[in-house]
Order: C-alpha cells, then structure tokens, then sequence
C-alpha cells in the first residue's frame, strides 16, 4: 500500500487522482483480471461473488476532518469522522495514535441513529451527532457500556459490582442488580451484545466461593436466570453472550493448545451444543435467520471451511457456507434492523489476492454478503489500511437499518494515525426484516 500526504498539503481538498491515473489504473486492474468500477454518484449495484473480481484501489489523498467524497471505485459517500491527536470541539480530544469505535461487532449507533459512540482513544465515550458526526458531548465513563437495541436514549452498563442503564444525554444511572454475592460483573466480556429486545443479557461473574460463572439477566423483571459453572467447561473462558432471541447462551473457550471451542447453552443452563473444531466461526456477530433461528456468522479457522465466511445455526450446529476462503477478519450484524445482511471487514493486500486465484477477491474493504447462500454482495468501501495491530484494524460496523456503516483506516501508513470513517448506502424501499424477539 502506497502511503499519500494529507490534503492539508493542498489547500484544504481532498484529492482524487487525476483521471490519466485513474484510467492507468483501471488498465492495470485489468490486466491482473481485476475490474475497477467508476460511478459520478450513487451506490455500486447489487453484485454476486461469483463473477465479483478484484478491485485496485485508486490513489486518493488522505481527508481533512469532517470531509465528505464519493469512493471512485463504489460510488458510496463516505466522510472522515474523528481527528486523532486533535481537539474536536465540546470537550473531546483523541488521541493521537488512534480515535476510533469499539468493536466490529459492537454497536456504535444508538437505536435511532442519532448519536454515535466513539470510545477507543477518548478516555471515555465521545458523542457524535449520528447524521453530521460533528461532536456533541463527552462523558467520562470506563465502564462496559453498549446501547440499548430499541431505546435510544439508553446504554446499558456493566461495572464489577453492578448492572445498571445509563442515560448518555443526561447522565443519569438507574441501578439495575447489585448482587452480593457476586463479583467481578463482566459484560460479556467486551463482546457481549443484549438481546435484540434489549431486556436480556449475559453476565460473567465469580461466585461467593471464588468460581467463575455465566449467567443471563432481565432487566425488564429484574429476575437473574441460573449460573453455568465455567470452570468445568473444557478451556479458559474469553466470553459468553446472550444470542439476539434471548433464548440462548454462547461461550467461547480457549483449549491448552489454542484451540478455541464453543459451548451453547439454554438461558437454564442446560448445554444443548458443543463445537469441538477450531473457532468454527469466530470473529464474528448473532442474528436470528429467515426461519426465526439464532445464528452466528463469522470466519472459520477449520477444515472442511478453514478461511471462509460460515453461518452457524446454534440449535444444531448446521453449517452454511456464505464466502470462500480470502482475507476476511470480521463480520458485523449490528444491523439488527436489516439482519440479512452480514457486513465484512477484508485485510490483507493486492499481491496477497491475486496470489490464491479462487479465493474470495477482496482485500482492505467493506462488503455487505446475504446470508441465504446466495453470494449476493454490495461493495461499499476500499479502506486503504494496513493493519499492524488491534487498534488499527478497520472492524467495520454498520447502523441498526444499515444504511451507514463505520470503519478504521491509518489511510496506507503503517504504524500512523487511526482515524474513523462513515459510509453511507442505500437500500431498495422494501419493508426490513425485524429479528425475532424473545418469548
């Protein structure tokens, strides 16, 4: 990846490069078998994997912040949001080596998409208006803190001792259990979602004889469900988390030899699978399928799928393959709304693409997939990042309907600024899927 100045350099604009370049480009896409797609305005059109080919990402220089422009391969909008190292008004500063989101899998908007959380490099959480991104408040809260699914005014939070929802506009906290008998309360950790509903969630905690326990909570009846024993599971526990219905409990074990296995239990406790085979999928997100199933997409890192993008149904374990093998890191369904789309964060480099014919022909981009099987793909943005570690991975995360989706770039340096962009899309004006609730 070919580092470029910032447009500071040149008066303010963000530059294209100039269509002689471009047209280079486009030839030498060609000639590697890639297609580089130009569009003055609009959104790419809805594509297949199978005839999907490599795109080269044109030179563009790097934007100022807050500046919008059309990606030239997709045709999608997309604006720089967070300055690392810069003050961005209303009491919110960044740091420099990065100013990002979370988690790909993480929510950043709120259930109306009218604030957007930025949390990584704020101290805190940094508030942005959820349409204009221009700042808005900054609270200084550390806790685990993610947004309620359906009211937007709400975070729900978890501190070592207590629940409790939180009011971000106000900052008024309403404690929701506060147990003595345990400690060390743990959302998730990290990776926990709540329920799509926003009234369950999972809790990791130790017990009064010093054992670490899962267990699901509803805030709605403030009624805690029973423990599950994870010092008896095989492994070390990374996470447990509540599947988008609320019936089910996923938790993630590490093995000895790193392998990382998967337990699913019924919010009682009663384990009804065990997927023994190495991170089958992980880095990944939950939604509930067009049947009404909890499902989790992700990247398998086994045979007989090692490296491809997989839906797993938790009741049964039925695998479906959705991607062939490539450079996919991370899948998001934070688009709870529109959950038939999973949407993919793709590292790697051109070479590296170009030297496994076969392999899914992506590399530093966002696509959105169908998880029917279909292979239907939606291109939404070239993030010319080079990864060197967590915090400069793009971990794209789209908004609850879907309609934007934010992502991290260093834009081509390694070792450089982390900065967050949005991109913008549109949908056919069909009705949306809503995901199943919890009965």
């Amino acid at each position: 990846m070919v580092s470029y100045p910032s447009s500071r350099a040149v008066s303010g604009k963000a530059l294209i490069a100039r269509k002689s370049d471009v047209v280079s480009i486009v030839r030498t896409a060609l000639s590697v078998g890639g297609v580089l797609i130009l569009l003055s305005g609009g959104a790419l059109s809805f594509d297949r994997l199978a005839t999907a080919q490599i795109v080269v990402a044109p030179p563009m220089f790097l934007l100022d912040y807050l500046q919008s422009v059309t990606d030239p391969a997709f045709g999608t909008r997309f604006t720089r949001v967070t300055d690392p190292g810069h003050s961005l008004g209303a009491g919110i500063f960044c740091r420099l080596a990065y100013c990002r989101h979370r988690y790909s899998s993480e929510a950043a908007w709120n259930a109306d998409q009218s604030l957007l959380s930025i949390s990584n490099g704020c101290n805190g959480f940094c508030f942005l208006d959820g349409q204009t991104y221009k700042p808005r408040f900054y609270r200084n809260v550390s806790d685990d803190c993610k947004w309620h699914p359906t009211n937007p005014a709400l975070m729900i939070c978890v501190t070592r001792n207590e629940i409790y929802t939180w009011k971000p506009r106000t900052n008024a906290k309403s404690i929701v259990y506060a147990p003595r008998n345990y400690t060390n309360l743990q959302f998730g950790p990290y990776k926990g979602n709540p329920s799509d509903d926003g009234n369950r969630l999972v809790v990791r905690a130790t017990n009064s004889k010093g054992a670490m326990v899962a267990f699901a909570y509803d805030i709605a009846e403030r009624k805690k469900h029973p423990d599950i024993k994870l010092a008896i599971l095989d492994g070390t526990n990374g996470y447990c988390g509540i599947s988008p219905s609320g019936r089910l409990i996923v938790c993630f074990q590490t093995l000895n030899n790193g392998t990382e296995v998967t337990y699913i239990f019924t919010v009682d406790g009663t384990q009804i699978q065990h997927w023994t085979e190495h991170h089958r999928p992980g880095h990944g997100d939950m939604t509930t399928d067009a049947d009404g199933s909890d499902v989790y997409v992700g990247i398998s890192k086994s045979n007989p799928d090692k490296w491809h993008v997989i839906k797993r149904r938790l009741k049964d374990g039925v695998v479906t393959d959705l991607a062939p093998a490539g450079y996919a890191t991370h899948a998001s369904i934070r688009n709870i709304r529109r959950p038939s789309w999973v949407f993919l964060t793709y590292e790697g480099t051109h070479s590296k693409v170009v030297e496994n014919p076969g392999w899914a022909p992506f590399y530093q981009e966002v696509i959105a997939l169908r998880i029917d099987g279909s292979g239907e793909i939606r291109r939404i943005a070239q993030t010319r990042n080079v990864k060197t570690d967590y915090y400069s991975e793009a971990q794209a995360s789209p908004s609850p309907d879907g309609s934007q989706v934010i992502w991290s770039s260093n834009w081509g340096k390694a070792g450089g600024p982390v900065a967050d962009y949005v991109s913008r899309l549109s949908w056919p004006a069909t009705p949306q899927k809503q995901s199943v609730r919890r009965r």
